[in-house]
């Protein structure tokens, strides 16, 4: 792939994970819904020109994969939560990058609020960020 090709983007939205995230024993003992965005940076060229599944990024796989990553060993931080699912997506040899949004919905914020998240960017280790 050449350094000046537009990456393709396969995107998930929305997946939906209850665990026991968070900084409170409360959060911890109770649990709460996460709910996970990913935009994967890709190269389908070559799945597409041969109808290939195995030459690109299976995303009914992925969603199993992150899902699992996600409700697996409680942490305090929806940031470390957003890196450790990163790394399971740029697992995958095609990825090439991902950005992850994790969204607590439910967070303990003692004022009305719509939404929390974080944004994170990763780059496959061979990937220069341009």
């Amino acid at each position: 792939m050449p350094e000046n090709h537009e990456l393709d983007t396969l995107t998930l939205t929305g997946l939906e994970v209850f665990a026991h995230h968070g900084v409170f024993d409360f959060e911890r003992e109770n649990g709460q819904v996460f709910l996970i965005d990913l935009t994967v940076g890709l190269d389908t060229s070559q799945a597409a020109a041969g109808d290939d599944l195995t030459r690109t990024l299976h995303y009914g796989e992925l969603a199993v994969e992150v899902v699992a990553a996600a409700s697996s060993e409680p942490v305090d931080l929806i940031e470390t939560l957003a890196e450790r699912i990163a790394q399971v997506v740029l697992a995958h040899p095609v990825a090439r990058r991902v950005r992850v949004t994790v969204h607590k919905p439910d967070a303990p914020i003692t004022v009305p609020f719509g939404d929390v998240s974080i944004s994170i960017l990763r780059f496959a280790p061979s990937v220069t960020p341009a």
